[in-house]
């Protein structure tokens, strides 16, 4: 079983850890950066510090913390080096010079493609059930937004994107004809399969706690009656289709796969 304890990394964000504590339901441990016997007795620890939310295994050597930074790594190289409306991400929602769609990412995770998207100027609502995830995710949508303060650039990306925690197909209920997204992306957690790569192990440790979306079939249903022009998922390049739904098209990379369902055409 998964047990996850709370710290801080000094006494200064203590109050905050003890905040934590009482929203997700995890014990908070007080003792400041979490000692070998509080991590003995859990399989995560959630610190608080001065860089913000991270989550550790109890056991270092697996992997490093997991962590949300959009102004650092392979967040911030993708906005600025990613090959701007010629990336296959952009191609499957439909970006282009003349059209820059609302997206509703019904699984937003620790939100690294809805970045990508409103870096490319599209509006994503990022939407994540799991309070863990949340937690971590609006940690570094914060972060962003307070380096945005003095970034014209970034603040106007950042203005680009909200997070709502709730779950996606209780959300895709409620939504009216007027609130119908352009395009919703999916990128559902399935178990990896090759375990070599330290990147590979920090993910199935995330997933371990997380677990995987087992209502994916059912909130492609549900997607296709609601987006105005596509339904878009990532999927890992060797996997089958979603619910063995064949897509109109498929955008093909060396790792991952975009599968689109084409529901009308996109304006010009």
């Amino acid at each position: 079983m998964i047990s996850i304890r709370i710290s801080s990394d000094s006494p200064h964000y203590l109050e905050q850890a003890e905040k934590l504590s009482s929203v997700l339901g995890y014990p908070l441990v007080t003792d400041v950066g979490c000692s070998d016997d509080c991590q003995n007795n859990a399989s995560y620890v959630l610190l608080v510090g001065e860089d913000g939310l991270s989550l550790f295994p109890s056991n270092r050597r697996l992997h490093g913390p997991i962590r949300v930074d959009f102004m650092l790594g392979s967040n911030n190289h993708r906005r600025r080096f990613g090959g701007g409306n010629g990336q296959a991400i952009a191609k499957a929602v439909g970006v282009s010079g003349r059209f820059l769609p609302r997206v509703l990412d019904l699984t937003a995770g620790l939100g690294g493609d809805g970045f990508v998207l409103a870096s490319l100027g599209c509006r994503v609502s990022l939407v994540e059930r799991h309070p863990l995830i949340c937690s971590l995710l609006r940690d570094g949508l914060n972060r962003a937004r307070e380096e945005g303060e003095s970034d014209p650039e970034i603040r106007d990306l950042m203005n680009r994107l909200d997070l709502i925690e709730c779950d996606s197909l209780e959300m895709l209920s409620d939504i009216t004809v007027d609130q119908k997204p352009d395009v919703i992306y999916l990128d559902p957690m399935f178990p990896h399969r090759k375990k070599s790569a330290k990147v590979k192990k920090e993910m199935q440790a995330f997933q371990h706690i997380v677990g995987s979306d087992i209502d994916s079939d059912v909130l492609l249903e549900r997607a296709l009656k609601i987006a105005r022009y596509r339904v878009v998922i990532k999927r890992p390049s060797v996997a089958e289709f979603l619910g063995d739904k064949k897509p109109t098209y498929s955008l093909e990379g060396k790792s991952t796969r975009f599968d689109i369902f084409a529901l009308s055409k996109i304006p010009s």
